[in-house]
């Protein structure tokens, strides 16, 4: 019998301790799982308002493409807000301040006036918004005053290119001949570079001679209105220079149904219809200031900018005359 009992002990022990050791395996019991750990959010997709002036205006139109490049190249989300025309100002305005209520992450905009936009501006930049400003220049001393931080810039230089399209417009010049200049809004800094640039080529020639100065507005029907007005009071004009495309076209309307013949003319654009009248000789030249690389470049640096990087204050894309000559190179 102590034999027997002995034996169960034994046994007894030797299943408790196998029991244990099955416990102790090294393999996790559902206690000893941990639990599963949540997935990351998604990466935020950073939201980028693009605002212009008008996409009536086909240089608009190509400056968008080149944003919309930029968008597809590094995964934002583009939106992008016009106004009716170019002269529409406040609707620009209206657009930030809806923008800021949107709470996007930059804006980068084409103001259609130099100092009426700063103060909206202001406000975005204080929301904390990214800005980025292409094409027309806002106007510095006001920033200064709104104590805005400095914002990038990038464009041409609108009055070297101005001043080199009217020398060459002026280059055949051999004997004395009157001149004219139409402008886009008075009040924005393109504007008046490229009017500067233009009157200072002319000024360098003796033999021509500055008789009107009229604004446009950037738009064919006041450009129209406004050549017809100039060949009223000096119809021995026989150079005009216009500080964008569409105007040109619009003085081109003119004096081609006025049958005012070897007007030298030139534009400022490249857009599609000014290079056709380049092409068969209605216009002398016109100015390409990549207006693609304009609206890519824009946002290449808002987007960088985002991401805590320092960006340049100003950033210059080359203008290039249009010419007869160069477009059948270009072919």
């Amino acid at each position: 019998m102590y034999f027997l009992r002995t034996l169960v002990l034994v046994l007894l022990s030797a299943l408790l301790c196998a029991c244990n050791n099955s416990g102790n395996s090294g393999q996790p019991t559902a206690n000893d799982a941990k639990a599963p750990q949540p997935s990351p959010p998604p990466a935020k997709v950073l939201q980028v308002a693009l605002v212009l002036k008008t996409l009536t205006n086909p240089f608009f139109i190509e400056m968008e493409k080149g944003a919309r490049q930029a968008e597809k190249e590094f995964g934002i989300n583009l939106i992008v807000k016009t106004g009716s025309d170019e002269a529409a100002i406040e609707e620009q305005i209206q657009i930030v301040d809806d923008l800021i209520q949107s709470h996007v992450d930059a804006i980068v905009i084409a103001p259609g006036d130099s100092r009426r936009l700063v103060p909206v501006l202001k406000k975005a930049q204080t929301a904390g918004i990214v800005l980025v400003n292409i094409d027309n220049k806002l106007d510095a001393a006001l920033m200064t005053e709104q104590q805005m931080k400095p914002v990038p810039f990038i464009s041409v230089d609108n009055d070297a290119a101005a001043y080199q399209v009217v020398k060459l417009l002026i280059a055949p010049i051999k004997a004395p001949v009157e001149a004219a200049v139409i402008g886009g809004i008075s009040s924005t800094a393109n504007s008046q570079a490229r009017v500067a640039g233009a009157k200072r080529a002319l000024a360098e020639n003796p033999k021509i001679k500055l008789v009107a100065f009229e604004t446009g507005n950037w738009k064919i029907d006041e450009a129209h209105d406004a050549t017809q007005h100039i060949f009223k009071d000096h119809p021995k004009v026989e150079v005009l220079f216009c500080a964008n495309d569409m105007m040109a076209l619009g003085a081109l309307k003119y004096l081609q149904d006025s049958g005012h013949k070897n007007v030298l003319l030139a534009g400022y654009d490249a857009v599609d219809e000014a290079l056709q009248a380049v092409r068969d000789g209605s216009m002398v030249a016109t100015i390409d200031q990549q207006a693609a690389k304009q609206g890519y470049q824009g946002v290449a640096l808002a987007v960088r900018a985002l991401h805590g990087e320092t960006v340049p204050v100003n950033t210059l894309v080359d203008a290039q005359i249009v010419t007869k000559d160069t477009l059948a190179h270009a072919k």
